[in-house]
């Protein structure tokens, strides 16, 4: 379990594919404490360790990871937002996240706003994922507030901090994301729609079935 609360920006150093695997080197300032099967969110997805040596270790995703997620568009140089599963007695600054990405989207706009910045983003709602209007969402692993929710779309709004301590800096126009949804939401939608496909949605609102 992780909060969005992103600990460091880590830079790639290298990609191996094994078959469908790819195992994917970091170098982050917290390296030397991580150990063989700790489990890391890496742009939002959770990840387990399986080397470490000196100031970078290495992680393996696997194809349903890789088509899934943006991680199989990396490079070498690339930076990824790194956060170490929460401690039990950790305050939850952020919010529930899993680590599970749900769907990618796509950046459509980045606006400037007077020292922070509105970032759009466009994913396919044909998969039953929503946004709400000051709900939580996890963009690349990081902790957001949702602003202008649209089907299909929403912006968040990045304070300095998070430009420079993230990979938001680096997202444009065009960037593909991970999005891990609310964790509530989606297992309210996920319900409404059982109800709805069953022709059950009258009980559920506290009716009698005709």
């Amino acid at each position: 379990m992780f909060s969005g609360i992103v600990e460091e920006a880590a830079t790639v150093v290298a990609l191996e594919q094994e078959q469908d695997n790819l195992h994917l080197t970091l170098r982050c300032s917290f390296a030397r404490e991580l150990k063989i099967d700790q489990s890391v969110a890496h742009n939002g997805v959770c990840l387990t360790v399986v080397r470490q040596e000196g100031d970078c270790y290495t992680v393996t995703a696997i194809r349903e990871t890789l088509e899934k997620s943006n991680l199989g568009g990396l490079q070498v140089g690339d930076l990824v937002n790194l956060e170490r599963s929460m401690r039990m007695d950790a305050l939850l600054d952020g919010h529930m996240v899993q680590g599970h990405v749900d769907q990618t989207a796509v950046c459509t706009r980045v606006d400037e706003a007077e020292g922070s910045w509105y970032y759009t983003f466009e994913y396919d709602p044909s998969r039953g994922n929503i946004t709400v209007e000051k709900g939580s969402v996890a963009v690349n692993g990081v902790s957001l507030t949702v602003v202008n929710s649209q089907r299909g779309s929403f912006q968040v709004a990045i304070i300095p901090y998070t430009y420079e301590h993230t990979n938001f800096h680096r997202i444009a126009e065009g960037t593909r994301v991970n999005l891990e949804f609310d964790i509530v939401g989606k297992y309210i939608t996920q319900m409404l729609r059982g109800y709805m496909e069953s022709g059950q949605i009258d009980l559920l609102l506290g009716g009698k079935k005709q």
